[in-house]
C-alpha cells in the first residue's frame, strides 16, 4: 500500500511539474540601444502587411524578406519612442480616444462598427489604439527634430510662386512610386558599385514585368517599403528636387532610374497622373485660450476649467479676450487676447481644425484636447480666398517645406539608425 501512494505522489509530482513547466510566450528578437523589439511586434507587423496585401490583392516576396523589412521598421520606431521618452513626449488616453473618434468618423462610421470591423479582421481594438498612440508619438518625434533642419529663404519662396505662376492655375499630380536601392553613411568604391548593379537589376526586373510593390517590399531601403513604395499623390514643387527633374515629361505607367544620391540609387515608377485645379481656399479668424495639464493641475480640472470659462462666456459674465491674456499657455496668442487671425484650417493640429469645422460664427467650442493641452475655441469669421500674392507665397512655403521636409526625415531617420546600437538576438 505504502509503495501504491509512493507511485501516485510520484506520478502526480511528474504531472504538476509537467503543467507548471514555463511555456515561452514571447521572447526579445532584437535589441534598440536601451530598447528592445520583441518576436510578437515583428509578426504582428507582418501579419498586418500580409493582410494589408491581401485585401489589395498586391504580390508579397517571402516571409524572409517581411522580416527583415519589419524589423528594420521597428528598430526605427523603437528608436523614435525612446527619443520621444527623453523629450518627454506622451500621449494621454482622452487625446488618443479623440483621436480615434476622428478616425473612424472620417471613415463615415461609429467608434462601435470600427471596433467591430477590426474584430472582423482579426485585430484586437487594445493593440489597434497602441499602435495609433505609437504612430501619434513618433510623428511628433520627427516632427520635433526634422523641422529645426529646415530653412527656406526668401528667395526660394520668391522663384517658387514665379514658377507655380508661369505654369498657371492647372497642374499636373504624380502618383509616384519609389525604391531606394540604399547605401552606408560613408561607402567604399567597391559598395557604391554593387549597389549600383543591384540597381540595375532591379530596373530589368520591372521592366520585364515584375510587380513594382512587391519588389519595393522586398528590396527598397525607403521608409514606404512595407507600402509597396508608395509615396502618394504630389506635384514637383512638392516632391523632392532630385525627381522633380527626373519625372518631367514623363508619363504614366513610366520607370526612371536608378537615380543617385547620397542616401542612394532611386527608382521611380509613375503610377498615374492627374490634373490639379487651383481652387478658392478657406481661411478662418479664430481665437482660444489653452490651458496645459501639469503635475498641479490634472487633465480633468484642465478640462473643467475650460468648461467654466465657456459658461461664463455664454452668460455674459466674462470676457474671451480677458480669459485669454489671464489664463492662455499660449504665449504667441495670448497677449492678444487669444487671437490666431486669419488662416488656413490645415494649419492647425487635426483636433483643432476639426473643431473649427463644426463651429459657427461666433460660437464657442467645447474643450478641446490636443497634443498641446486643452483648448476653448471661439471662431470669429469665415471667408474664401482667392489667389492673392499673400496666398501663392503661403502655398509656395508649404510646398518647400513638404518637399524638404521628405528630404530631410529620410536622412535624419538614416542617421539616427547609424548611430545606434542594434543587435539581432533572433532570425
Amino acid at each position: 500500500m505504502k509503495t501504491k501512494i509512493l507511485l501516485t505522489l510520484a506520478m502526480a509530482a511528474t504531472t504538476f511539474l509537467s503543467l507548471a513547466k514555463p511555456v515561452e510566450l514571447d521572447k526579445i528578437a532584437v535589441i534598440v540601444n536601451q530598447g528592445v523589439v520583441l518576436e510578437s511586434q515583428i509578426q504582428a507587423l507582418v501579419d498586418d502587411v500580409k493582410r494589408n496585401a491581401e485585401q489589395q490583392n498586391q504580390q508579397l516576396p517571402s516571409d524572409t524578406v517581411l522580416r527583415t523589412q519589419a524589423i528594420e521598421r521597428l528598430i526605427l520606431n523603437s528608436l523614435q519612442m525612446q527619443m520621444a521618452e527623453r523629450m518627454g513626449i506622451q500621449v494621454s488616453d482622452p487625446q488618443l480616444d479623440q483621436t480615434i473618434s476622428g478616425l473612424a468618423q472620417e471613415q463615415g462610421i461609429s467608434l462601435e462598427q470600427l471596433v467591430e470591423a477590426l474584430a472582423s479582421q482579426g485585430i484586437s481594438y487594445d493593440e489597434y489604439r497602441e499602435e495609433i498612440r505609437t504612430q501619434m508619438i513618433t510623428g511628433e518625434v520627427r516632427r520635433a527634430n526634422v523641422r529645426r533642419r529646415i530653412y527656406i529663404t526668401p528667395q526660394e519662396v520668391e522663384g517658387l510662386v514665379k514658377l507655380i505662376s508661369e505654369q498657371g492655375d492647372s497642374q499636373v499630380e504624380y502618383h509616384l512610386g519609389h525604391i531606394l536601392i540604399g547605401l552606408p553613411s560613408q561607402p567604399s568604391t567597391e559598395e557604391i558599385e554593387a549597389e549600383r548593379e543591384r540597381a540595375g537589376k532591379v530596373i530589368e526586373l520591372l521592366n520585364n514585368g515584375s510587380d513594382f510593390a512587391k519588389i519595393a517590399v522586398a528590396s527598397s531601403a525607403g521608409s514606404k517599403a512595407l507600402d509597396g513604395g508608395d509615396m502618394g499623390w504630389m506635384n514637383i514643387n512638392e516632391m523632392p528636387t532630385l525627381f522633380a527633374e527626373a519625372v518631367q515629361g514623363k508619363k504614366a505607367g513610366d520607370l526612371i532610374g536608378p537615380i543617385r544620391s547620397g542616401a542612394g540609387f532611386h527608382i521611380l515608377k509613375i503610377l498615374d497622373l492627374r490634373g490639379q485645379q487651383t481652387v478658392d481656399v478657406e481661411q478662418v479668424n479664430a481665437r482660444h485660450i489653452l490651458i496645459k495639464p501639469s503635475v498641479i493641475l490634472s487633465d480633468k480640472k484642465a478640462q473643467d476649467m475650460l468648461l467654466d470659462f465657456r459658461a461664463k462666456l455664454i452668460a455674459g459674465e466674462a470676457d474671451f479676450a480677458t480669459l485669454a491674456k489671464e489664463h492662455s499657455e499660449d504665449t504667441g496668442s495670448a497677449l492678444k487676447g487669444g487671437d490666431l487671425g486669419w488662416t488656413e484650417p490645415k494649419v492647425f493640429v487635426p483636433e483643432f481644425s476639426k473643431a473649427l469645422a463644426t463651429l459657427d460664427k461666433g460660437e464657442y467650442s467645447q474643450p478641446v484636447r490636443s497634443q498641446f493641452g486643452w483648448h476653448l475655441i471661439q471662431l470669429l469669421d469665415r471667408r474664401m480666398q482667392d489667389g492673392s500674392e499673400k496666398l501663392k507665397q503661403d502655398q509656395a512655403y508649404e510646398m518647400l517645406f513638404k518637399r524638404k521636409f521628405a528630404e530631410e526625415s529620410d536622412a535624419w531617420l538614416r542617421e539616427m539608425r547609424d548611430e545606434a546600437y542594434v543587435e539581432i538576438v533572433s532570425e
